[in-house]
């Protein structure tokens, strides 16, 4: 029998669990097109993209706002997949210092790909790397002009996550080839599957 996503419906018999959605925080002048996070969008069925008003304009706060406002906006659990600036303005969001943690309770999983150093972006507002209370993953690259290698696990130990080098991958965005990713779908339906007790007790129960 093939795996189920949490994406998929239930099978006939199988407990009704509450769909996961995916929500995707692109960086500094949105994700066009071609972009791995709108290739993933079209992959992930009900998948919600937090959008700024001013794409070209990075501002922690008003970004971090945004995030919240889309989670406020989902009911059940949420799987982040963000990129570059839209990492910061995530993380930032998920901090629960001076913010109503409230719509970032059913936020079960985080994927951070190729995080803009918060250095770079000092004129955006004040960042800082905090433990996060949720399952997350940093992924960072040799030659990604945004953030070097070391800084980027450095964020990773911050935030509690777990780390993957993908070598020589420029910032990880279309420029470097990353369209269509299939390891991003693969990492991504991970979280969904494995962070959720109901997605663990209920796959125990239909698959042994």
């Amino acid at each position: 029998m093939s795996e189920r996503s949490a994406w998929d419906a239930p099978e006939a018999g199988a407990p009704s669990l509450s769909p996961v959605t995916l929500v995707t925080v692109p960086g500094l002048h949105g994700s066009e097109d071609a972009h791995w996070q709108s290739w993933l969008e079209r992959e992930m069925p009900g998948a919600r993209r937090v959008e700024q008003r001013e794409w070209s304009t990075p501002n922690l706060a008003i970004w971090s706002d945004a995030v919240r406002d889309v989670l406020a906006d989902i009911d059940g659990p949420v799987v982040i997949a963000a990129h570059s600036f839209g990492c910061l303005a995530t993380a930032h969001a998920l901090t629960p210092a001076g913010a109503n943690p409230a719509p970032c309770a059913n936020v079960k999983g985080v994927l951070f790909v190729a995080p803009a150093s918060p250095a770079k972006f000092r004129f955006a507002g004040a960042f800082s790397a905090r433990r996060l209370q949720t399952l997350s993953l940093v992924v960072g690259s040799e030659t990604d002009p945004w953030m070097p290698l070391d800084e980027a696990r450095t964020l990773a130990q911050r935030f509690n996550s777990a780390f993957v080098n993908l070598g020589d991958a420029g910032h990880i965005n279309t420029a470097a080839g990353f369209g269509p990713w299939p390891l991003a779908k693969h990492l991504v339906e991970t979280l969904a599957r494995h962070v959720s007790p109901e997605y663990e007790e209920a796959e125990s129960r239909a698959y042994g």
